[in-house]
């Protein structure tokens, strides 16, 4: 999966990929699933159809599949750091989302049995500085047919309801992709200076 990532999608949001405290710990409340909506067709620039949806709590199957199609390489862009797999209590807790602090979209292929996930963007909102750490990651069979572009924009769509006045995220300079991407989408470059290799990319809403 080149899930052509910033900091999924298939980990929550974190400059190191490390996951946010479980709602209930930071709120004293379980997390709450999102709320099923239809999903929406959409296609590739090459015509490939996909469902877009909100990630659902049954989507740990899908989503550690999709991890192992990771490469070493791919893993390391999107996490910042190696993993040799998505442990399942990771990936229930990616999939098993707080949607008063968080928004997560997925990409599903219906042409296969089971359905597998090609694509992952979400949002984590930091209300200390009113904006939202962003991340996508589109598999890499799947990559340069525009997935990424439209889940960013999904994200940008709905910081901007949720009021918002910012997104950003954390992207390894060496994932050009990512770069590119969010150069035409308008974002500008942070560097980091405490953290060499890494550069933040942010749009104000």
């Amino acid at each position: 999966m080149d899930m052509n990532a910033a900091a999924i999608d298939l980990a929550g949001p974190g400059r190191h990929g490390i996951l946010p405290p479980p709602s209930r710990e930071r709120f004293n409340t379980p997390p709450a699933a999102p709320e099923p909506r239809p999903g929406e067709r959409v296609f590739t620039h090459d015509g490939r159809p996909l469902w877009l949806r909100p990630i659902d709590p049954g989507d740990v199957a899908a989503m550690r599949r999709c991890f192992k199609r990771l490469s070493p390489e791919e893993i390391r862009r999107r996490f910042l750091h190696a993993m040799a797999e998505l442990p399942e209590p990771m990936a229930q807790r990616l999939c098993r989302i707080d949607p008063a602090r968080e928004t997560a979209f997925v990409l599903m292929d219906d042409t296969t049995d089971p359905q597998e996930m090609r694509g992952v963007g979400r949002i984590y909102v930091d209300e200390t500085t009113h904006g939202a750490e962003f991340s996508v990651l589109v598999e890499h069979d799947w990559a340069r047919k525009g997935l990424g572009a439209l889940l960013m924009r999904r994200l940008v769509e709905d910081c901007r309801r949720r009021g918002l006045d910012e997104i950003w995220g954390y992207v390894l300079l060496e994932n050009r992709p990512m770069l590119h991407l969010c150069k035409e989408l308008g974002f500008t470059r942070r560097f980091c200076p405490d953290e060499p290799g890494v550069i933040q990319l942010a749009l104000l809403l």
